[in-house]
């Protein structure tokens, strides 16, 4: 069940929504009737950010190793290359 609060419970009902998150639930948390943001455990968090940041330190490590460099302009020259499909 997806759990909608207004941004007040965080400090009104803290220990409602900590022991929501705790049981895995995020807590979508509303700003006058708009989204505003999502709490999560630390576990979720590390959960969703672990893989990105595997591959990052990868990508350190292999630029690390290899003394080619590209300029910005080359870079992004490439990436628009590939959406644009050339």
């Amino acid at each position: 069940m997806i759990n909608i609060r207004p941004v007040s419970d965080l400090r009104n009902n803290f220990t409602e929504i900590e022991s929501i998150v705790k049981n895995g639930d995020a807590v979508y948390l509303t700003k006058n009737g708009y989204g505003s943001m999502v709490v999560l455990s630390l576990e979720q968090y590390a959960a969703l950010t672990e893989e990105v940041e595997m591959k990052l330190d990868e990508a350190d490590k292999a630029a690390a190793a290899d003394e080619t460099r590209y300029t910005a302009g080359e870079v992004f020259g490439r990436v628009r290359e590939r959406i644009n499909g050339k």
